[in-house]
Parts: C-alpha cells; structure tokens; sequence
C-alpha cells in the first residue's frame, strides 16, 4: 500500500498551485502529489502534463469540466483511494505549507491512533502575516476537555474545519463517504467534517504544530451583508448547501440553521451598502431551496 498522497484542486491560478506544488515537494516527510484540475482555460494542463512527466511522485487528473471545489475533492480523494493511498492530505491551490506541516500532522497521528480511531487531523491556518486566517478557523468542541492530556502536545478537538491542509486515513473516507460533488462549492468541508464528527462520532483533532499559509488576497470571512456585489450570486450555494447540512442535525440543527439566515438577513438590511434586494432574494431563494435539496452521499466499494 502507498503511503500518503496530498490531494491538490486547482481552477486558473497557475501561478498559486505552482507555489503550491513546491511547497509540498519540499516537505521534510515526502508525500505523492495529486493534481485536480477543474478544466482549467489558462496554462494550468499544458504546466501540468510538462511536470508530471519529469516528477513521478506527481500525478495528474483534468475532470473535464469545473465541478467546483467539491467535484474537485470527491474525485481526487476517490482517486486516492482507488490507488491504495494510507493517508489523503488535502488542500487547495493557495495552501502554502511550511516544510513540517506535515511531519507534525504525522506526530499527532502516531500520538493520537494508540488510544483510538479518530476522524481527521487538521493544520492551524495562518494568513500571509502569520496571523489567523479568519476563513478557516476550525470550531473547538465543546466537550474537548475530555481529552486534556492531548493538549500537552499542541492537540485540541474539534468538531469541523475547511479542506486547507486536512489529513484522513483511508479508513475514515471509506466508512463516511466521499464529500458531496453537488454542493460545488461552499459547504462542502463543514458537511464533510460534521458528518465525521457530529454524525459518525468520530474525535477529530486540530493539531498546533502544524501549520500553512492560505494565501488569499485578502483575509476576511465571507458575509453576504458586505461581499463585493460580483460574489452575491455564490451565496446561492452557500445557504442551499447549509440547508441540506443542518436538517441532518434534527430539530436542533433547524433551528440553528434557520437563526442563522434571519441573523443574515438582518445584517443585510442594516450593513449592506449596495444591492440589498438582489442580497435578500438570494438568500431567501437559497434557503427555499435548502429545504428540498438532497444529494446522495457517494461511497467507495
């Protein structure tokens, strides 16, 4: 069996997964490397199939067509499994690890698998000035003291995190499934991380001593109270998806998820400063929409 593979999604930002790329081939622990190019329409397949060809341990995949982030990871990960990987350690295109991110993911993973299963590792995940980047911060369960003695070695539980710089063993991937591929974008790794730990019951952890940059051109959270008006339509996917996400959580995840959307709401009518009825319309829509949609959870024979 292989050992441990990085599965990348890239979609036009040569220039990033270049970064990228390099980065994870100059890990103090080698890994392979997976390229999942969501039919990108600049220089990202021809860069590819030239790299590929001079570099084993890197290998290839156009899907064809952009099916999103998600698309993205369900393939690569699937693809991984498929050839015999122990470890899948996942991440975009602008994840730029540090040279022993994933040796103290490996740490935790022999430190934390002597007492039991868990469900995933994940890195702390800076911003360009080594601050929190405040897109993916991973939320702490509350019930983390439970495993106190962890803490001692920079390992905190957590009950969800982003797909920038995740690691699984094979075992979770194939008992949980694979991230849903119609989500395309948004959501996709809270559904994925909250079914492991919320549904499945898997501990997972956030381990201290790893690290990466995401390098975003700016670091803010998402809000659609304030997003630049070209991002409004996204959001379509963020609360339909979100819809999906917590009606799997019963009557105390409706709740959650219903407060959430009036909470928006009413930031859009007090913080927005353009488009406020085109903002609305897609939330509402989106959260319509949310209550109907029912994608099918793909599993791997």
């Amino acid at each position: 069996m292989n050992k441990i593979v990085a599965v990348v999604v890239t979609y036009n930002r040569l220039d990033m997964l270049k970064k990228c790329i390099s980065c994870l081939e100059n890990q103090t622990i080698r890994c392979d490397i997976i390229i999942v190019n969501n039919a990108s329409t600049d220089d990202t397949e021809k860069w590819a199939l030239e790299y590929t060809n001079n570099h084993n341990s890197v290998l290839y995949k156009n899907t064809g067509k952009n099916i999103g982030g998600a698309g993205g990871f369900n393939l690569g990960m699937k693809w991984a499994i498929e050839n015999d990987y122990e470890y899948i350690w996942i991440m975009d295109d602008d994840c730029l690890v540090k040279e022993d991110s994933l040796q103290k993911l490996i740490e935790a993973d022999n430190i934390i698998k002597k007492e039991n299963d868990y469900g995933f590792l994940s890195s702390v995940v800076l911003w360009t000035n080594e601050k929190e980047c405040k897109m993916n911060r991973q939320k702490i369960r509350k019930s983390y003291y439970e495993d106190a003695h962890l803490l001692k070695h920079g390992i905190i539980q957590v009950e969800q995190a982003t797909f920038v710089s995740l690691l699984f063993n094979r075992k979770t991937i194939v008992d949980v499934g694979l991230p849903i591929k119609d989500f395309f974008i948004w959501g996709d790794d809270i559904e994925y991380t909250r079914r492991i730990t919320v549904r499945n019951g898997l501990k997972s952890y956030m381990v201290g001593q790893s690290q990466v940059i995401h390098a975003m051109k700016e670091n803010t959270g998402s809000s659609i109270a304030t997003d630049i008006p070209e991002r409004i339509n996204r959001y379509k996917y963020a609360f339909r998806n979100e819809g999906y996400l917590y009606r799997q959580e019963g009557l105390k995840g409706i709740f959650y998820y219903f407060a959430k959307c009036m909470l928006n709401l009413f930031r859009i009518l007090i913080k927005a400063k353009n488009y406020k009825l085109k903002r609305c319309s897609v939330l509402i829509c989106s959260m319509v929409k949310g209550l109907f949609f029912n994608p099918k959870i793909e599993y791997i024979d």
